[in-house]
């Protein structure tokens, strides 16, 4: 869907402050960092373990620990594997920091991820962006499983920053009673249709509420009511 240019909104800050992995593109050969002279090939069994970290790394968004390595290699020992991510290290295809295998992070040309470069105000003025700070990752929410769109109409979540024309994102719910109050939800009413409301439950009934005092709480029995998702991030055209 070609929305032009769009800002991306993440309401859960765990998302919004992660910082990215490095991830090889699929079929194709890691690439170490710098240039072709800098390079150092790796020998057959290091190029095994960096072609497995990267597959975890890529399924599960962290690394693994020195037993999975062992496993996945067929060892006994975890002196091999410590041995070959040194060499990892040293020829310049991953960071660790001995002794801690979840500090691994593989290295590429291309990290991937969003820059982030700085602070922006909306009052005064800030210092101008200088350098790299971190990388936002936006995978997380994307890789959401069941994750699915929809397109705001009308103006009753215009104070939590959602307006008519905005894409939400959407995770699937599969059980309402978990769901704190207050989470924003799209709903489906019987007989009404479908709304965007923050969710509250108390007792046997549900409240949607509106992020705009204009509109009156839509007050009905939990039985009435569906759940189909809740908010992950808004795709906002500018």
């Amino acid at each position: 869907m070609p929305w032009g240019t769009q800002r991306f909104a993440m309401p859960v800050p765990a998302a919004s402050s992660r910082r990215s992995f490095a991830r090889p593109a699929s079929g194709h050969a890691p690439r170490a960092v710098g240039s072709e002279s800098q390079r150092q090939e790796l020998t057959a069994a290091q190029q095994e373990l960096y072609d497995w970290l990267a597959d975890y790394i890529l399924g599960h968004h962290h690394s693994p620990s020195i037993r999975q390595m062992m496993e996945a290699m067929g060892l006994r020992s975890p002196a091999p594997i410590q041995s070959r991510l040194r060499h990892l290290q040293q020829k310049g295809w991953i960071t660790w920091q001995e002794g801690q295998a979840r500090t691994l992070q593989l290295l590429e040309a291309d990290p991937g991820g969003i820059p982030v470069l700085g602070a922006v105000a909306a009052g005064g003025l800030v210092e101008t962006f200088d350098d790299l700070q971190e990388r936002l990752d936006l995978t997380p929410v994307l890789d959401t499983r069941g994750l699915f769109a929809l397109t705001v109409n009308g103006d009753s979540m215009v104070e939590a920053h959602i307006a008519a024309g905005d894409v939400v994102l959407m995770e699937p719910v599969l059980d309402a009673a978990q769901l704190r109050n207050g989470t924003i939800v799209s709903a489906m009413v019987a007989g009404s249709g479908t709304t965007l409301k923050h969710f509250h439950r108390r007792g046997d009934q549900v409240s949607l509420e509106a992020a705009n005092p204009a509109y009156e709480p839509i007050v009905l029995p939990a039985d009435q009511v569906s759940v189909q998702g809740r908010l992950v991030a808004v795709w906002r055209q500018v």
